[in-house]
């Protein structure tokens, strides 16, 4: 019992609630990049534009094979030999939008693909052009699809963070192993907090999801 009241000091802490801060922005800037550069992609492979969409698939099919981990020693270690030096927090976050854009495209064609066609020819009939159709009338219909699937992922990326602590990102999971580093009996204590936090996290994240995606069903059964 000590060994938690030790752990749990307020120096521990703060430096916890630093580590914290680092993932969460880590996360946020990601979840951003990721969600805007995966839509595009997603979008582009499923129009079936001529050679940019194959290339934009070969693209997809390269990354989604290869584990995050890699991306995120090639960003650290391999861009500086192409001139650029990120520090560890930007290695990271062009890690996880390289990586999870792409599991984000697949998500975003498979949710247009699921709209009923029927949808397109009618707005198409009604005197919109393809693109105003897609953005009025596809992708809201795709995007309450999509959200379960892209609250996943970016929860999955919350937690994938804690990969980078082999960069030395400063994020939580680096932050509770140099505490308990300095005393073993931390180990148990910092991995309990470890789950609070991320949990506290992710669940914030979900509920988000859930209400967004009650909205975006309430706003649809309006317009209905």
């Amino acid at each position: 019992m000590q060994s938690f009241i030790d752990a749990y000091s307020w120096l521990n802490m703060r430096y916890l609630i630093e580590g914290l801060g680092v993932t969460v922005l880590v996360s946020v800037a990601s979840i951003i990049g990721s969600y805007v550069i995966g839509a595009i992609l997603g979008i582009i492979r499923y129009v079936n534009i001529r050679f940019l969409s194959p290339l934009v698939g070969l693209f997809i099919d390269i990354i989604r094979n290869l584990p995050l981990l890699l991306i995120i020693f090639f960003t650290y270690f391999g861009l500086p030999n192409l001139g650029l030096r990120p520090s560890s927090i930007w290695a990271t976050i062009i890690a996880m939008v390289i990586f999870e854009s792409t599991m984000l495209a697949e998500i975003v064609r498979s949710g247009i693909q699921a709209v009923p066609k029927g949808q397109m020819e009618g707005a198409r009939a009604s005197g919109l052009s393809y693109w105003q159709a897609m953005w009025h009338i596809i992708l809201p219909q795709a995007m309450k699809k999509m959200i379960p699937a892209i609250v996943s992922q970016f929860i999955s990326l919350i937690k994938d963070t804690s990969l980078a602590t082999i960069i030395v990102l400063p994020d939580l999971m680096h932050n509770a192993q140099i505490i308990y580093g300095q005393n073993t009996n931390y180990i148990l204590p910092m991995f309990l907090m470890l789950a609070i936090m991320y949990f506290i996290v992710c669940y914030i994240l979900s509920v988000i999801s859930r209400r967004l995606e009650k909205r975006l069903g309430s706003t649809r059964k309006q317009a209905a």
